[in-house]
């Protein structure tokens, strides 16, 4: 995190160059495409499968008219699509995807939202609703992107690029489904570069590369002590309460400090070595204020902030399986379930961290009572290789885009397509940035993304895209800041 916090409007000085000023007039529309993604949901395993069919069908409109001749809907084994779309460039050219997904995830209870969590709403300049951030807004960011590159400058060519568009509609169950897909059609891809729009900037204004991902390891435990449920008058005492001995067995994931017992201890003395993120600058009180920690009550764990979060393993318990207050009984549970999530440090094997956790379960389970374990998703780590050209050209867009320089930063999160395009086309560089800040919220009640971050980095994919075709028959080296840059084609700025 950055040690000052800049101006929401930070790069607003290159506002009156020709691809920034068609950016911005673009933002009505982006706006109106945001609102139309949004309104459909498209949450996995819950939304009627003819969201995803809307949702997906509207995407595959909307890259039709942003001049892509390709198109394709590819069905996936979770029952929604995947939407496909080539542009292809001359022989020899870079090829370039640009990845995000439209599947969300539940917007739990919608009464807690202050505004209807499916209908896109404007407040305090930030655009509200489910998926706005997370990740239709990065969707919607891409198609900004192109629509800026087509209207700038029309004497332009088009750059020329081999660029694929790829718009997942399963990434939020995090169960390797692009990958299986990828497989079954070896001949989609062979990218030189991967934009993976889904994560976003340590602080609105500052662009941010995402260089380190955590896994992620999901287990289902439920504990049994009894045949049948008891009165728990009548029983009381002796009797060995299902749901007691999980709230014991789930205390003992954290010390009496919050620091994960699982992994073993000695993963996180490595992890920030294997990591080449910026930790420096996070500091507690901007921590706090980003994730609306009350005063009074104490973080938890131990190191620096942005170890905890970004190298550090985290175990959460995501639910627990319990009657509601509104029908509970005196009872005493034959069996109670939980569902226990652990984020694991970058370069940690996931299974091993599944065998980690269901053996310290195992030796704790009280009393006796029978455990059982189901494995539910894992993702692996990621670690970004940043020294290569695209991430260079993207350096440079970046600040040039957003007005400071860009940032390269770990983050908490899994996220499992950045391991598949890793395993699939080992030579890529795979670049992570999306329209994310702190106070977007994702993933929680009134979930929000910024306008100006969207204008932001879809002016910097645009210069990144422009700029990565211009290498290819006008290399120039590297300027001042690291950023590769074209050479002079005798045209003006290309800002």
């Amino acid at each position: 995190m950055p040690p000052e916090r800049p101006h929401p409007h930070a790069g607003d000085h290159h506002v009156c160059s020709p691809l920034a000023a068609t950016v911005r007039s673009a933002m009505t529309r982006a706006r109106d495409d945001l609102a139309e993604l949004v309104a459909l949901r498209t949450v996995v395993g819950v939304s009627p499968p003819d969201q995803f069919r809307r949702a997906a069908r509207h995407i595959a409109a909307l890259l039709t008219d942003a001049g892509f001749p390709e198109i394709r809907l590819l069905p996936t084994d979770e029952g929604t699509e995947t939407v496909y779309a080539r542009c292809p460039g001359p022989p020899g050219a870079p090829s370039v995807v640009l990845y995000a997904h439209y599947d969300v995830v539940s917007a739990q209870d919608e009464t807690a939202w202050r505004t209807p969590p499916f209908e896109l709403t404007e407040r305090d300049g930030r655009w509200y609703g489910r998926g706005s951030a997370d990740c239709k807004g990065n969707v919607v960011m891409h198609l900004t992107a192109l629509r800026a590159l087509r209207a700038a400058l029309p004497d332009e060519p088009f750059p020329a690029l081999d660029l694929v568009v790829l718009v997942d509609g399963s990434e939020e169950p995090g169960d390797g489904s692009l990958e299986k897909l990828l497989r079954a059609h070896p001949d989609l891809l062979a990218p030189d570069a991967v934009i993976v729009a889904d994560t976003g900037n340590v602080a609105p204004g500052v662009p941010t590369l995402t260089t380190s991902l955590r896994g992620m390891a999901v287990v289902e435990i439920t504990l049994t002590t009894l045949s049948r449920t008891l009165h728990s008058g009548q029983f009381g005492g002796p009797t060995p309460d299902a749901m007691t001995a999980l709230i014991r067995l789930l205390a003992t994931l954290h010390d009496s400090r919050g620091v994960p017992r699982v992994p073993r201890p000695d993963v996180a003395g490595t992890a920030a070595a294997r990591s080449g993120a910026d930790h420096a600058g996070y500091a507690e009180a901007d921590f706090r204020a980003d994730a609306g920690v009350l005063d009074g009550v104490e973080l938890i764990g131990a190191g620096s902030i942005a170890d905890r979060l970004w190298t550090l393993p985290s175990v959460t318990v995501l639910a627990v399986q319990s009657p509601p207050l509104d029908d509970a009984v005196p009872a005493l549970l034959p069996s109670a379930k939980a569902l226990i999530s652990v984020r694991t440090p970058p370069g940690e094997d996931v299974l091993r961290v599944h065998e980690a956790l269901a053996g310290h379960l195992r030796g704790r389970a009280p009393w006796g009572a029978h455990l059982d374990i189901r494995r539910v998703t894992s993702g692996p780590s990621f670690l970004a290789d940043t020294d290569g050209t695209a991430h260079a050209v993207m350096r440079g867009a970046m600040r040039d885009a957003f007005g400071v320089p860009a940032r390269e930063v770990g983050a908490g999160g899994s996220i499992a397509v950045c391991s598949a395009f890793r395993t699939l086309y080992p030579d890529a560089e795979i670049i992570l940035c999306g329209v994310e800040d702190p106070p977007s919220n994702i993933h929680g009640t009134d979930e929000s993304v910024s306008p100006g971050e969207i204008a932001s980095l879809a002016h910097a994919e645009a210069l990144f895209l422009r700029r990565l075709a211009a290498l290819r028959t006008n290399p120039r080296g590297r300027d001042d800041d690291g950023a590769t840059r074209p050479a002079s084609t005798g045209q003006r700025e290309d800002r």
